[in-house]
């Protein structure tokens, strides 16, 4: 059976600053529905397991279109995914087909250190399973290595939440480092479309999406990848 594992944020604050973050939940919700669309079961996975938080401004009311409210009113979802998530010591890399780094501003905190999350990564690419993330959650990649202990974006093509749609956040002083510049300066090779317009970049097994509205692209991206068929 092919299962997919969600990676998402513990952070549920800024670090420095008092505004609250977590995951951005449109980022978990519209890959998740693409996923049980196509038959592909669903685990979600934080550095600490346990309870993850929702970045505020994704449950306000533009943000939260008929997938979110699907999600969020299911009483299993909310127990099983966001309040029991599942450490790594927890997972089995071998029962998962694809890992994918669902974003939100706390993941700019746990992710990058994360190296029992990292691990798993590794391990799913190197069977041959798939590595994928969108917006912020691409920050996971920069501590995940390849067989010779090389950062794995290293010449891979991608993409990520851009320096432009940082500023348009207001949030460039806010965040300890920025997603654009950190990708660069790994060695991926970067590419960006409009802000916040859909941007999915596929090389190989390593799938990305710029930002929110990329979520369901790289879901589809995913399927596409994993079955050779085309799903919109």
């Amino acid at each position: 059976m092919t299962k997919a594992l969600i990676v998402v944020t513990n952070t549920a604050r800024f670090e420095g600053i008092n505004r609250a973050t977590g995951v951005w939940l449109s980022e978990a919700t519209h890959f998740h529905a693409v996923m049980s669309d196509n038959g592909i079961d669903v685990d979600y996975m934080s550095p600490n397991g346990g309870y993850v938080p929702l970045d505020p401004g994704s449950l306000a009311t533009d943000a939260m279109d008929d997938t979110n409210w699907q999600f969020y009113g299911d009483n299993d979802y909310r127990e099983r995914a966001l309040a029991r998530s599942l450490r790594p010591d927890q997972v089995n890399p071998d029962d998962y087909d694809l890992i994918y780094y669902a974003g939100g501003h706390g993941v700019m905190w746990d992710f990058p250190q994360s190296t029992a999350v990292a691990a798993i990564a590794q391990s799913i690419y190197k069977r041959g399973g798939l590595v994928t993330a969108v917006c912020h959650g691409v920050v996971g990649l920069l501590a995940i290595k390849d067989a010779d202990g090389d950062n794995l974006i290293v010449g891979k093509h991608l993409t990520g939440f851009t320096n432009e749609e940082e500023a348009l956040n207001q949030l460039t002083d806010a965040v300890p480092f920025l997603a654009e510049d950190a990708l660069k300066d790994a060695g991926a090779v970067y590419t960006k479309a409009d802000a916040y317009t859909e941007n999915v970049v596929v090389d190989g097994q390593l799938i990305t999406g710029q930002n929110p509205q990329s979520a369901h692209g790289v879901g589809i991206a995913a399927v596409r990848a994993l079955k050779g068929v085309q799903v919109d």
